[in-house]
């Protein structure tokens, strides 16, 4: 636990509990401010989508900026209509347009009614699990990735999937209807497992094609992937979050979220926006360890994505206890406990497996 490098366990220890506790302050903050109630805001999702991430993403951008990460060590040059660049910087940028889809796809996910959120949650979580399984066995055949996904790992995945089928096809802890009957759902929802199927990919595509003299040499340029991408998808936002307010302000195009969403810009409800924006910091700060975590030195996606979603599932289910306690919401039903007590069966196959990895990488040194 005292070898602090960028691939040891205690590193990926700490960033595991920094998202776990910035993930319980954003967890929390979104069940404040859609609850309705005497003392509650009761902002619809879409009005409190707009306040939080306007603020969380102008904080992450602002903080790459002033820090330069952007700055790219690259393995070649290449030429795009004349102008010479580094040859990672395309997928980058794509990456980062495709974060654009995941933001404001995790939020919309949450605003259906008739849909638990913790079941939107559970899902979510669960197909990004999969994912990491998925762009695995695809690397490997391609040779970019040179690693063995471990006997655990396989475990603690089909376990993890275990747990998420338990929430999802029993329709929440509230009895609400199964997330598969709703058609928006599912085309929303396709476009949020659409988005981080890429993004997983070109994560771990750029992790596992760094040359070897830049892994000996113990450099991070995971900071230039998360700045680039993080530009890239400030920028994708902005633009659509303009293009989405002229067509309501000028056009009068209408909708159960368009209207929330553009109320939250020309309407501004300054009570609770500053309050929202606030809290919404939490999520943006968030962002640097959730990459990190996916983007870990010397790990399988499988692995990464398992750290990354178990993480925030604990969270998550701890993130109702402390809202039930101190605001009154709903406790965690028992099938909630069930799924967690699977997820930490998960954890301890991957704690198993992270002891094998540790030996794996400690002989390869």
């Amino acid at each position: 636990m005292s070898d602090n490098n960028s691939g040891s366990t205690s590193r990926l220890l700490q960033l595991c509990f920094c998202y776990f506790f910035f993930y319980i302050i954003t967890g929390v903050g979104v069940k404040f401010f859609l609850k309705t109630g005497e003392g509650f805001p009761g902002l619809p999702g879409m009005e409190y989508l707009f306040y939080s991430t306007l603020a969380s993403t102008v904080l992450v951008t602002a903080i790459v900026l002033i820090l330069r990460w952007y700055r790219l060590d690259s393995v070649k040059k290449i030429k795009v209509c004349g102008i010479t660049m580094p040859s990672e910087l395309p997928y980058i940028v794509f990456s980062g347009i495709c974060t654009a889809v995941v933001v404001p796809t995790t939020t919309l996910l949450y605003t259906f009614d008739h849909i638990s959120v913790m079941v939107a949650m559970i899902i979510m979580r669960g197909s990004v699990i999969i994912i990491g399984r998925i762009v695995d066995a695809i690397q490997i055949k391609q040779g970019i990735l040179k690693k063995k996904v471990f006997m655990e790992e396989n475990i603690a995945m089909c376990i993890a999937l275990f747990a998420v089928l338990i929430k999802a096809f029993t329709g929440g802890s509230d009895g609400k209807e199964s997330p598969f009957s709703s058609i928006p759902f599912m085309v929303i929802f396709a476009s949020y497992i659409l988005a981080y199927m890429f993004r997983i990919y070109i994560m771990n595509y750029y992790k596992n094609t760094r040359p070897a003299e830049e892994k000996a040499a113990k450099k991070d340029n995971n900071k230039a992937f998360f700045a680039i991408e993080q530009i890239a998808s400030f920028t994708t936002m902005l633009l659509v979050t303009i293009c989405v307010l002229i067509a309501a302000g000028k056009f009068g195009v209408t909708g159960p979220r368009i209207d929330p969403f553009s109320k939250a810009f020309f309407d501004t409800n300054w009570d609770w926006a500053i309050w929202a924006g606030l809290v919404g910091t939490a999520y943006g700060i968030n962002a640097f360890f959730s990459v990190f975590i996916f983007m870990f030195k010397g790990r399988t996606a499988t692995f990464a994505n398992l750290a990354n979603r178990l993480t925030s599932l604990i969270a998550g289910t701890l993130s109702t206890v402390i809202f039930a306690a101190v605001f009154g919401g709903k406790y965690p039903a028992l099938i909630d406990w069930v799924s967690l007590g699977f997820i930490f069966l998960a954890i301890w196959f991957m704690a198993k497996a992270e002891k094998r990895r540790k030996a794996e990488m400690a002989a390869a040194k």
